[in-house]
């Protein structure tokens, strides 16, 4: 059976569409970060939606085909690919025969980028999916070097396209939001589209957390400003008692107890995924 022996892991993890409909026993969605370039993966090598794939954050990974041919490509984040010391398009679905081997260097623009493999990882399955959440530990853990991943044999398509251009990144993007449940519970909920908010060092698969200036407490809240745990959704954002906005990501808690003033636009969530460390985001309103 075709494999890929992981020769340098980096930080990467096994993703795929998720695990919906788990929230009652307190079991998040998951899945892949920027969904919309890990599903342009899986078609470009003509897997069926939701086959599993490795989201590779900031490069650093090197795969050995072995035991057969693996066609693969990458999508998202256009790190510099080396496919045995050759370089390579990002985009471009490449053929590993057996001993090739490929490595991501460290993306020009982006965070994260999706590694697909034809008949997609086949890795076990736990609740449904074979996506890592890292809050709740559930799934696959985290490649390291001499781990080996099985190819499936379930490709949905042929390959019809060999290659898409990379993927550009805007320096800032504006995000559109609509006001959450528990906007009254800021004195200006305002702040976030007049702020040019940046992606603090502690921002992960959780949550991104921003700073550039607080969200401060209404005069009057209700119940002494106490709110007891409310469901949570990808791309809400919450306001901690500090003040500064947390935008919650794909591993989020599946409730949450700060209130939740606004929400990013589902469809602009994964433009979330890509935001790295430094980096700046601005907020509009939908």
């Amino acid at each position: 059976m075709t494999a890929l022996l992981v020769r340098r892991a980096g930080l990467a993890l096994v993703q795929d569409a998720g695990r919906p409909g788990q929230a009652a026993i307190g079991v998040g969605r998951s899945g892949a970060a920027d969904r919309s370039s890990y599903a342009l993966a899986n078609r470009l090598v003509g897997n069926a939606a939701g086959a599993a794939a490795v989201e590779v954050t900031l490069g650093g990974l090197e795969v050995e085909a072995v035991a057969g041919t693996a066609w693969v490509v990458v999508t998202g984040a256009p790190a510099p690919l080396l496919l045995d010391g050759r370089p390579e398009p990002a985009g471009a679905v490449l053929a590993l025969r057996p001993g090739a081997r490929l490595a991501l260097g460290p993306p020009l623009s982006g965070l994260r980028s999706y590694l697909a493999v034809r008949g997609g990882v086949d890795v076990p399955a736990v609740l449904g999916s074979r996506s890592r959440d890292t809050l709740a530990g559930l799934g696959p853990e985290p490649l390291a070097g001499g781990v080996r991943l099985a190819v499936g044999h379930a490709a949905a398509e042929d390959i019809r396209v060999d290659a898409v251009p990379p993927q550009e990144y805007d320096a800032r993007p504006v995000l559109r939001l609509v006001r959450g449940p528990r906007d009254g519970w800021v004195r200006d909920v305002g702040v976030l589209t007049t702020t040019a908010w940046t992606v603090a060092p502690d921002s992960d698969r959780v949550g991104l957390r921003l700073t550039g200036a607080r969200l401060e407490p209404a005069a009057d809240l209700p119940s002494g400003g106490q709110l007891p745990s409310e469901g949570a959704v990808r791309g809400a954002i919450q306001v901690p008692p500090g003040g500064e906005p947390v935008v919650l990501g794909p591993d989020h808690p599946v409730t949450g107890g700060y209130p939740v003033v606004a929400v990013v636009v589902d469809a602009d969530t994964d433009r979330l995924a890509q935001l790295r460390p430094g980096e700046q985001v601005g907020f509009t309103w939908d």
